[in-house]
C-alpha cells in the first residue's frame, strides 16, 4: 500500500521508517531536514501539503503525527481543500477522544473518513512494534489493516470502536502508565530513604527484581538502565510533565463516578514535582527518558526558563541500548 506521514518527530520519524519495510511511503514535514533525511532510506520527498497530496494514490490514505490540538486542527484544515471523497486521515497523535467527534463530523461532511490511533511504543517502537489502538468506521480500520500489521508486534493492534474508542483506550492505557511510573517511583524512594539506603545499589535491586518477580516489566528493565547509568539519579531533576492523557482520565472518571485514585494521584504528584525536587519524581523522569526518549533537566537548571530546550540531559538512544 502506499500511504503520507506528515509529521517526522520522535515517534513520526521511526514509523515512517518501518512501514517502509512493506510499504510505499510519501512523507512531509515543516522543516525539510528530517524530509531529506529518511529520503535516503527510501521514502517519497515532498515539500508541500499540495506535493504531498499530489504523490499519494486515491483513497489516499493520510497519517498524521503532530502536536495534538490547534496543530493537527490546522492541518486537517489545510488538507481538506486538497483531498477527494473516500480519503481516509488518521489520527496518530495522543488526542483527547472528543476531539475526534468533531473532527469525524467534520470531515464527514466532504466524505473524508476520520480514523483515530493510539500509539504506543516511544522511540522503541522502530525495533519493538507500535501497539496500536484503533477507533472509527469498521470497514476503513478493516481497509488499513496491512498498514497496522506492518507497524504492529503480533497481536499488537486492535480495533477499539466507533470514532474516538481508539484515543479513549490510549488515554485509559496512559492514566495507567502514571500509576505505574509513580509506584515504582515511591517504592525506590523508600529504598533510598531506609537505614539500608546508603548501602543499596538500586541498579541491583531492579536486575533482581527483573528476575522472575511478580513485578518484573519492559518498565522496570529500562529504570534498571537508568540506575545503571547514575545509580542515585543525580543528574536529573525531578521536573515531570504531564502530557494530558492523566488530566482527561481523571475527568472521565468524575464524570462516569469511577474510582480512580491510584491515577488521579500519580497525576498529582506530577504537578507536585514542578514545585519541589524529591526521588520519585527523579525515577518518574529517568523513565520517561528511557522509554520514550523524552529530555531530562539537569539539576542545576532553571526548567521554567529553558523548558524549550537548553542544558537537556541526552535522551535514551534505542539503537545503542535495545531491551525486549
Amino acid at each position: 500500500m502506499k500511504i503520507g506521514i506528515i509529521g517526522l518527530g520522535r515517534m513520526g520519524m521511526n514509523m515512517a521508517k518501518r512501514l517502509l519495510q512493506n510499504h510505499d511511503v510519501v512523507v512531509y514535514n515543516r522543516t525539510k531536514e528530517k524530509v531529506e533525511e529518511i529520503k535516503k532510506e527510501g521514502a517519497i520527498d515532498s515539500y508541500s501539503l499540495e506535493e504531498f497530496v499530489e504523490k499519494l494514490e486515491s483513497p489516499r490514505i493520510i497519517w498524521l503525527m503532530l502536536p495534538a490540538g490547534e496543530i493537527t486542527d490546522n492541518n486537517i484544515d489545510n488538507l481538506i481543500p486538497l483531498l477527494n471523497k473516500g480519503d481516509i486521515i488518521i489520527d496518530g497523535a495522543n488526542t483527547y477522544y472528543k476531539d475526534d467527534l468533531r473532527r469525524a463530523e467534520k470531515l464527514q461532511k466532504h466524505g473524508i473518513h476520520y480514523v483515530d490511533a493510539g500509539v504506543s511504543g516511544g522511540v522503541w517502537g522502530l525495533k519493538e512494534g507500535y501497539c496500536t489502538m484503533v477507533g472509527g468506521e469498521k470497514e476503513i480500520f478493516e481497509y488499513i489493516e496491512p498498514i497496522l500489521k506492518t507497524l504492529a508486534p503480533k497481536d499488537g493492534y486492535l480495533y477499539c470502536g466507533p470514532t474516538g474508542a481508539g484515543h479513549f483506550v490510549k488515554m485509559v492505557h496512559n492514566g495507567i502508565e502514571y500509576g505505574l511510573m509513580e509506584a515504582y517511583g515511591e517504592g525506590f524512594e523508600l529504598l533510598k530513604a531506609s537505614k539500608y539506603g546508603e548501602e543499596l545499589d538500586l541498579y541491583k535491586v531492579a536486575h533482581l527484581w527483573n528476575q522472575g518477580s511478580v513485578i518484573r516489566s519492559w518498565l522496570l528493565e529500562l529504570l534498571e538502565d537508568a540506575f545503571k547509568e547514575d545509580n542515585n539519579l543525580d543528574e536529573i531533576q525531578g521536573y515531570v510533565e504531564d502530557s494530558g492523557e492523566a488530566r482527561w482520565t481523571v475527568l472521565e472518571a468524575v464524570e462516569t463516578g469511577v474510582s480512580v485514585p491510584i491515577i488521579s494521584n500519580s497525576l498529582f504528584k506530577r504537578f507536585q514535582s514542578r514545585q519541589k525536587d524529591v526521588f520519585s519524581d527523579k525515577v518518574v523522569a529517568a523513565l520517561r527518558r528511557e522509554f520514550g526518549g523524552h529530555a531530562v533537566y539537569k539539576k542545576s537548571e532553571d526548567v521554567k526558563s529553558n523548558i524549550a530546550g537548553a542544558g537537556k540531559v541526552q535522551a535514551a538512544n534505542p539503537d545503542e541500548k535495545f531491551r525486549r
